[in-house]
C-alpha cells in the first residue's frame, strides 16, 4: 500500500526524517526562560515526553524513573535524541509555561509527506476527495483539578467537574482500518470571554483553519447531526468570505427527524406521492439493503434554507426485523449508481470512534489518563505529542513492512509495546531500526 522505496516505505516517511520534522517545530518554540539558569533544553523536554507516548508508557513518572537507568538513557538518545532527561514535575512545569502551538503545526508536513509520496490514495472516496470525519472527545475530567481553559459543568446542588475536550478531524476510508489525524482543534475557555467554548465554535475555528491550509480542501467532511443545521452548512456552502473567494466544503452530515421537522414532513409528503427515488440489493446474508433519495429540496421551512441532498438507507433483516436505520444530508451527487458508496461515506463516521479514539483510550495510548494537567498549556500538549506519536505509528502501518513484520508477531497492542519497552531494558541499540529487527529476530539460546 504506497510503500514507494522498497519495504520500508519512502524515506521522507520512515522514523528518523519524520521525528527530524517534529523536532524542527519543537525548535521553533520560544524559550522563555532565563537561559543562565537553565538545566534542561525546551528539545530534551519536549522529545521526552514524546518518546513517553511513541513507546505507551502509562505514566510520566515511571517512564522518567526506567530512563534513570544508563543502558535506557543511552537508547533515549540514540533513538530520540534526547540529551538529558528531566525529572517529571520539571518537565510537566517547562512544557505547561511554553505555547504549543509549533508543536499543533507540525501535522500539516507530515500530513503532506503522505500526500507527496502517494500514501494517500488508497484513502480517496472520490476522485481527489477524502472522508474527513470531525468528532468531539474529552480527554480529561476532574472535579478538583482545573486551569483557565478547562471547561466546567455545573451541577444543581452546587458541584463542579473540570474538562478538556477536543474536536479531532481524521482521514478514513470505509474499506482501511489505519486512519490519518490531523491537528485537533481545543474545545477550551480563553480569557476575556464570558460564554463557555462548545464544539460548534470549535468547528468553524477548524473549518477556517482547513480552508487556510488548503486553498482547494480535498475533503468530504462527515458528522453527526450536531452540524447538520442551516449555519453550518452554510458556512461549509459559502464560496466567499470577507470578499475573498473560497472552496465551497462537501458534506455527509447525519440529519435526525427531531432536529428537522419540516425537512422531513417533506419527505413524508414525497413518500406518500411516490416521488422519492428508491433502490434495493439483497446481500449474501439475505438482508435487503433499502435506499430512498431526493435531490434539490429545502433543509428548513425558512425562505434561505439551504438546498441540500437528502438519503434514508435501512436494513431489513432475512427475518423481517429492523436492522441499521439512518438519514443524510449531503451536497453529492444522488443517484442509484452513488447512494451505495455514499450511505458507506456516512457510516465511516462510527471509524473516528472505533479506529482512532479507541485505539487512543484502549489500546495502549492512555488517553484519559492524567500524564498532567498544568496551569496553562501542559495538557493540551502532551495530548498533541501523543496523537503525534500515533501519526507515526499509523504511518509505519501503512508503508513499513519491517514494523509491520514485528507488530505481527503479536495478538495485542499492548503485547507488542511491552516487547519494545523491555528490548530498551536489556539491549543498547543505535537506531530505531534495530529495535525492530531485534523484535523480529528469532530468540538466542541461553547456552551455546
Amino acid at each position: 500500500m504506497g510503500r514507494g522505496e522498497g519495504s520500508r516505505g519512502p524515506l521522507p516517511l520512515r522514523f528518523p526524517e519524520l521525528l527530524r520534522c517534529l523536532v524542527q517545530h519543537i525548535d521553533r518554540i520560544r524559550d522563555t526562560r532565563q537561559q543562565r539558569k537553565v538545566k534542561y533544553s525546551l528539545r530534551d523536554c519536549y522529545l521526552s515526553a514524546f518518546a513517553m507516548f511513541f513507546l505507551q508508557d502509562p505514566s510520566l513518572l515511571e517512564f522518567q524513573r526506567r530512563f534513570e537507568n544508563a543502558l535506557q538513557s543511552n537508547n533515549l538518545r540514540t533513538i530520540f535524541g534526547v540529551q538529558s532527561i528531566p525529572v517529571d514535575s520539571q518537565l510537566r512545569t517547562i512544557i505547561d509555561t511554553h505555547p504549543h502551538s509549533a508543536i499543533s503545526a507540525a501535522f500539516l508536513p507530515l500530513f503532506h509527506r503522505l500526500a507527496d509520496n502517494g500514501i494517500l490514495l488508497p484513502f480517496q472516496f472520490m476522485p481527489d476527495l477524502f472522508l474527513l470525519t470531525l468528532d468531539g472527545s474529552q480527554y480529561f475530567g476532574s472535579a478538583k483539578l482545573q486551569c483557565p481553559r478547562c471547561l466546567v459543568k455545573e451541577h444543581k446542588d452546587g458541584r463542579r467537574d473540570y474538562s478538556h475536550q477536543i474536536l479531532q478531524a481524521t482521514v478514513v476510508h470505509p474499506d482501511l482500518h489505519q486512519v490519518i489525524p490531523l491537528a485537533p482543534e481545543f474545545i477550551g475557555n480563553e480569557d476575556g470571554k464570558e460564554k463557555q467554548d462548545c464544539e460548534i465554535n470549535a468547528a468553524k475555528r477548524l473549518i477556517a483553519r482547513i480552508r487556510a491550509d488548503y486553498p482547494r480542501p480535498p475533503f468530504i467532511l462527515v458528522a453527526d447531526g450536531l452540524y447538520s443545521k442551516q449555519p453550518f452548512i452554510e458556512l461549509l456552502l459559502d464560496k466567499e468570505n470577507k470578499g475573498k473567494a473560497q472552496q465551497p466544503l462537501h458534506f455527509i452530515l447525519v440529519a435526525k427527524p427531531d432536529d428537522h421537522k419540516d425537512l422531513f414532513s417533506n419527505i413524508q409528503g414525497l413518500r406518500r406521492g411516490k416521488l422519492l427515488e428508491h433502490k434495493e440489493r439483497v446481500d449474501a446474508q439475505g438482508r435487503r439493503h433499502l435506499y430512498e433519495w431526493v435531490t434539490e429540496v429545502p433543509l428548513n421551512a425558512s425562505a434561505k434554507s439551504p438546498i441540500v441532498n437528502f438519503l434514508e438507507y435501512r436494513i431489513i433483516h432475512k427475518d423481517g426485523t429492523p436492522g441499521y436505520h439512518n438519514s443524510w444530508v449531503t451536497d453529492l451527487t444522488l443517484s442509484a449508481d452513488t447512494v451505495q458508496w455514499i450511505t458507506r461515506g456516512g457510516r465511516a463516521r462510527w471509524k473516528i470512534e472505533n479506529e482512532s479514539f479507541n485505539t487512543l483510550k484502549n489500546q495502549g495510548y492512555h488517553l484519559e489518563h492524567n500524564f498532567g494537567h498544568g496551569s496553562h498549556y501542559l495538557s493540551e500538549a502532551l495530548f498533541l505529542l501523543n496523537l503525534l506519536a500515533f501519526f507515526f505509528h499509523q504511518t509505519f502501518e501503512i508503508t513499513d513492512e519491517l514494523y509491520q513484520k514485528a507488530r505481527a508477531r503479536f495478538s495485542a497492542r499492548k503485547e507488542y509495546w511491552n516487547a519494545i519497552r523491555a528490548s530498551f531494558r536489556l539491549f543498547l541499540f543505535a537506531s530505531w531500526d534495530e529495535v525492530l529487527e531485534r523484535i523480529n529476530s528469532p530468540p538466542l539460546p541461553a547456552f551455546p
